[in-house]
């Protein structure tokens, strides 16, 4: 799959079309080098985030090799864009901190919230398949990524077969979360998705080694609510019978969860 897409990429990445559009960057900026503009020491092998993100299915020298070819640049502000629907896909991008939104607009402009990105989460998969993405990615704080370029990333995959092997899981994986989406709007109430979507950010926390029971929801009341198909008086009118209930405490932004098992009743989970 990986060479059949690149076969396509390369009789369409004539010219400087290895930057997203959206993202500006002149010839001279940190894009262009191999050095993390905030933190110049940064690395794949050095990163907290590598056992999350591509690297954790290489070896030392695999990794120095991956390293090579990814590109990071400055942070993005709160409000910025990654990238658009309909631009030309090039890269697929390692979130390495803050957190971002997917969507996509409708024809009349109405937005649908497809996802949010944490870090050491891939975004940009969306336009493997069209090579345009089908969705636009924004910060929901100051944020930054490691972008990777597909064609260099397959060129790479053909020499390390476990990278093309665990990148293969992480697609598989956005796969099986779409389809949990679908299933999750199609057959729980409001309150068990709201309490889903609050145990997956939990979880997320946890493979990052932060608390699985504080969170910080960056995102607004009315993204959730558009992320789970409910309004946004209903958002809070559940997190507020949740805290009641103590199962959770809210302050604006902040979220902890008192008791994970209640929660987890309420999201009709029963086991890990």
């Amino acid at each position: 799959m990986l060479s059949t897409v690149n076969k396509t990429m390369n009789n369409e990445s004539k010219g400087d079309q290895h930057n997203p559009q959206n993202i500006h960057i002149h010839k001279n900026s940190p894009m262009n080098t191999q050095k993390c503009h905030s933190n110049p020491l940064v690395s794949c092998s050095s990163c907290r985030l590598s056992t999350l993100c591509l690297p954790i299915a290489l070896n030392s020298d695999e990794v120095n090799q991956l390293d090579e070819i990814v590109q990071r640049s400055k942070p993005l502000g709160k409000g910025d864009h990654l990238y658009r629907g309909g631009n030309p896909f090039s890269s697929i991008y390692a979130v390495r901190s803050g957190s971002f939104k997917s969507y996509t607009l409708s024809t009349d402009g109405t937005e649908q919230v497809n996802g949010f990105y944490l870090p050491g989460e891939i975004i940009g998969m969306d336009g493997i398949s069209s090579l345009n993405h089908g969705s636009s990615a924004i910060a929901l704080e100051r944020s930054s990524v490691c972008e990777i370029p597909f064609h260099r990333l397959e060129e790479l995959s053909r020499h390390l077969p476990s990278l093309q092997h665990h990148f293969f899981q992480i697609m598989g994986k956005e796969i099986a979360k779409d389809q949990k989406m679908l299933t999750l709007l199609s057959c729980n109430s409001a309150e068990e998705r709201v309490a889903s979507l609050l145990l997956s950010f939990s979880a997320r926390n946890d493979r990052r080694h932060l608390s699985p029971t504080k969170l910080r929801l960056t995102m607004t009341r009315a993204e959730i609510g558009n992320y789970l198909g409910i309004t946004v008086e209903t958002v809070s009118r559940i997190l507020t019978r949740l805290q009641g209930q103590e199962v959770l405490t809210v302050d604006n932004k902040d979220v902890e969860i008192m008791d994970l098992v209640k929660l987890r009743q309420v999201a009709r989970i029963f086991s890990d």
